[in-house]
């Protein structure tokens, strides 16, 4: 099945400024897939195979309008169990393994006319064992069918093929070859997290999944010249990503902590993360004394008086992405926590008031009107990135994120999308839409799906999968690094 750009994983983050250097990694050849393909009749037979694989699949296209609750915690709740159908039904009963998305002809559920994108990436597995025990905390599944769909996972993950017992970006889901030539830190710190939220919630997987993390080490990204987390590595070239994660508010922090917290790299990483580069018109950045002693090159930018630190690309998901599994709104409320409030408010205001949107909420996602073969898009509010991503598709993943951070605006938000677009389906929203056209792009992402849910999870049970992460040994030990700072002082 034909790859929808750089989508099923944080492939696209963890390489973002790296395609101008050519660095995308290359997609390995995958033979026991293209003979499974030959021996089911060619790539049309063999979608139907593909389809027959899938635990479920939807009956219809777009669900009621009139059917949605009007309470606003009723409606979350239908959003979480609609969703989390989806996030069951679009998975290889075979084998456990999360597909990575599903597109839709406008208008029809027909599998034969569906693209099912039967790859998946290590950050989707990760996050698929995270919603697994979100779904269990919601009441959807009781603890036997929990233990039984992650002890089907894991057995899957265990001959799959690993560099430096590091997991490939993507793997095929039918035949469970790697399809990736590269190894990702992003990635590879998000399967990690996942293993330390399971393991904190089933004391059954505690022996094996601490078994895994340990010989998981993640100082094999780290550059020790410049104490920063390379992006990865290209297994073909054998040699690291030119790049590095350099600037701290992105969504790469909570790798940064778990490698610090695992005891992988030191904890001076934490402070050479640069906290806010210079810009055009921006004094330059200042160094720093912070309460434990520690330096960190600081500054902020600022728009409509409102102050901020920036992201990359001005995304919600590189802002709001580690509140999934981390508190830092009660953690870190003089930094990570008013800068989480901060792009939230910038971004509405953005799309409301200087685009002229119905809805805000613009993150990398599905692209209305681009090509299949290059679909996967960054869009955020410019002004709050480093680099900027334009502003274009809105995506109910980002509104799920701001639950954590302003739920009020993001419930609100939620439903406005819900009466405006086509947009909801049988499995919840669909990943995006163009607020200018009114298309929607009728794709069940998983990543984005998943994100969406363990959102959703921790506004509805009082941050349970947060509690869940800070619970475990290696969340506990690097935590403590969040309180000290104050970006705003």
């Amino acid at each position: 099945m034909p790859r929808i750009g750089l989508a099923g994983g944080l492939l696209a983050a963890a390489l973002l400024g790296s395609r101008a250097s050519g660095e995308t990694p290359r997609t390995a050849f995958a033979p026991r897939k293209t003979e499974w393909e030959r021996a089911a009749g060619g790539p049309e037979a063999a979608r139907l195979r593909i389809h027959a694989r899938l635990a479920g699949w939807p009956s219809r296209f777009l669900a009621d309008r009139s059917e949605l609750p009007t309470d606003d915690q009723e409606f979350l709740w239908r959003l979480a169990r609609d969703t989390w159908k989806g996030l069951s039904d679009l998975r290889d009963r075979e084998n456990g393994l999360p597909i990575d998305h599903v597109r839709f002809e406008p208008g029809s559920v027909d599998a034969a006319r569906a693209e099912i994108g039967d790859y998946t990436s290590v950050t989707t597995v990760g996050l698929y064992a995270v919603a697994i025990v979100a779904a269990r905390e919601l009441g959807f599944i009781d603890d036997a069918e929990t233990v039984a769909r992650l002890r089907q996972t894991l057995e899957t993950l265990k001959p799959l093929e690993t560099w430096a017992s590091m997991f490939f970006n993507y793997y095929d889901t039918t035949t469970l070859e790697r399809t990736s030539e590269f190894v990702s830190f992003i990635d590879s710190a998000w399967l990690t997290a996942g293993a330390m939220v399971v393991r904190q919630t089933f004391p059954a997987l505690t022996a094996e999944l601490s078994e895994r993390i340990r010989g998981r080490n993640h100082r094999f990204f780290y550059d020790e010249s410049q104490e920063l987390m390379s992006h990865g590595y290209f297994v073909d070239r054998r040699r690291n990503s030119l790049h590095h994660y350099g600037l701290f508010y992105t969504e790469a922090r909570l790798g940064s902590l778990i490698a610090i917290g695992k005891g992988d790299v030191p904890e001076e990483h934490w402070y050479r993360m640069q906290r806010t580069p210079p810009r055009e018109g921006l004094a330059a950045p200042l160094w720093k004394q912070l309460p434990n002693g520690h330096r960190v090159l600081g500054g902020r930018y600022d728009w409509r008086d409102l102050l901020y630190v920036p992201s990359w690309g001005g995304s919600l998901f590189e802002a709001l992405m580690p509140t999934l599994l981390v508190d830092e709104q009660a953690l870190a409320p003089h930094s990570l926590g008013r800068n989480n409030r901060a792009h939230v408010e910038v971004q509405r205001r953005y799309a409301l008031e200087e685009l002229g949107y119905p809805v805000w909420g613009m993150s990398p996602c599905m692209a209305p009107g681009a090509p299949r073969d290059d679909a996967y898009r960054e869009f955020g509010a410019p002004q709050l990135g480093v680099k900027g991503y334009p502003p274009g598709a809105v995506t109910p993943h980002a509104s799920a994120l701001a639950l954590a951070v302003a739920p009020e605006a993001a419930i609100a938000n939620l439903r406005r999308l819900a009466e405006l677009y086509p947009i909801y389906g049988e499995y919840g929203f669909y990943d995006a839409v163009d607020p200018k056209s009114g298309e929607v792009v009728p794709v069940y992402l998983t990543l984005d799906q998943a994100m969406l849910f363990v959102a959703l999870a921790n506004h509805l049970r009082d941050g349970v999968i947060q509690r869940r992460f800070a619970q475990d040994p290696i969340a506990a030990r690097a935590l403590s690094l969040l309180p000290a700072e104050d970006f705003f002082d």
